[in-house]
């Protein structure tokens, strides 16, 4: 039996006798926790009403925990919070719901502008997962004193030689292990997913047997929550002085000639066909932005591949595994597959990629994460190519 003081905000506590004393002269609340096998199966989860949160509540319930739920409000809407109220009321669960409009305005969304601004092209939920939604679920479950957290990820965790391990899901068309990469050894050992083993038509059928229709959020299909539409739009939206600082530029080929007019290159990404308005008798695709020249550089889908690609500010789980797998891949988009390769620490964050195979539209500001068969090994944002070659130079005899 543990005695356990908190001060003057204390939250909800599970299993408790409670006695609770206070004054006006002085507040306080003393739990007196009675710590069984439970006291170790209390998980947070993180809930938006929608299938793949419904069912991880339901299933973490099935196989013994005792469940809270977490909402998190980031953005504008805010009909989910009903739909997860009204769940948490259903199956019997403490729930709570935080609004983080403003710093997820601050952090996440401001990042996902100005990297468009700088010629990249952000994957934000790469960002959010370990600033946002993992933090965020750790704190409250550090206040609510559960043990674990989870989500609705389709993805599995493993153990290996003391370290923990992002696993592939077993729905190839959901799989989000891509997405959690940035994720340290501290939160995946207090993390459960236990949608990783199944697909979603599988979660479905299985809310319908325990008679939930629950809804489809319209994050659960979007790579990014916080945009209906195109991008480009959002931009003009919240970022009202793009067009006008910016402006339009010039496409041009790879040797420099004019080719036409553009909109202003953050509305371009690499590998782009679609959308270029620009009619030049043959596919073209975008090869390069550059935003100090504010220029769109067009070719085939040939010069589109590469041998090499630079990577920065990456996060290894064990480096000499990542240097000696002989299985290695990377994946360079989300739904791409994983290409093998190899790989040169070049220090200070930054990686150097060989392809094995095939590989095309390397394109900076998104995630390259490598991949043991279906373990991911760890991941890094892909950099500016420029000044690759004469990396490649001279690093020729290091592979």
């Amino acid at each position: 039996m543990t005695l356990v003081i908190l001060g003057d905000t204390f939250f909800h506590a599970f299993y408790v006798a409670k006695l609770v004393i206070s004054s006006k002269s002085c507040k306080f609340a003393v739990f007196i926790y009675l710590l069984d096998e439970r006291r170790e199966k209390e998980v947070l989860v993180g809930m938006s009403g929608g299938i793949d949160s419904s069912a991880t509540c339901l299933m973490l319930q099935e196989q013994g925990y005792e469940v809270v739920g977490l909402t998190m409000r980031v953005w504008e809407k805010d009909d989910f919070i009903a739909d997860a109220k009204e769940l948490a009321q259903k199956i019997g669960v403490e729930h709570y719901v935080v609004d983080e409009r403003v710093p997820f305005k601050e952090v996440v969304v401001k990042n996902f502008m100005d990297e468009y601004r700088h010629g990249r092209t952000p994957n934000p939920c790469v960002l959010c997962n370990p600033l946002f939604k993992f933090r965020i679920l750790l704190e409250w479950a550090d206040k609510l004193a559960c043990q674990y957290i989870a989500t609705g990820h389709y993805s599995k965790l493993e153990e290996r030689n003391g370290q923990m391990y992002i696993v592939r899901g077993e729905d190839e068309g959901k799989d989000q292990s891509y997405f959690l990469w940035r994720l340290g050894q501290a939160v995946l050992r207090r993390c459960l997913f236990p949608l990783g083993g199944y697909n979603k038509l599988q979660v479905r059928e299985y809310l319908n047997r325990k008679g939930f229709v629950a809804k489809s959020r319209e994050g659960e299909s979007m790579e990014v929550c916080f945009i209906e539409g195109d991008y480009r739009d959002f931009l003009r939206k919240y970022d009202p002085q793009i067009d006008e600082e910016i402006g339009e530029g010039w496409f041009v080929s790879h040797d420099g000639v004019k080719l036409g007019r553009h909109k202003g290159f953050p509305y371009y990404t690499v590998g782009q066909r679609k959308g270029l308005e620009i009619a030049l008798g043959k596919p073209m695709y975008v090869l390069k932005l550059n935003p100090e020249k504010n220029t769109v550089m067009l070719g085939e889908a040939e010069q589109l591949k590469t041998e090499y690609m630079l990577l920065e500010q990456a996060q290894i789980t064990d480096e000499a595994e990542l240097l000696s797998c002989s299985n290695l891949a990377v994946r360079i988009r989300y739904r791409s597959q994983a290409i093998p390769c190899r790989v040169l620490n070049l220090g200070d964050g930054r990686w150097l990629v060989r392809f094995l195979a095939e590989a095309s539209a390397v394109t900076p500001g998104q995630s390259a994460v490598f991949y043991d068969g279906n373990r991911v090994l760890g991941g890094a944002y892909i950099a500016s190519q420029r000044g690759i070659n004469l990396i490649i130079n001279d690093k020729k005899d290091g592979w």
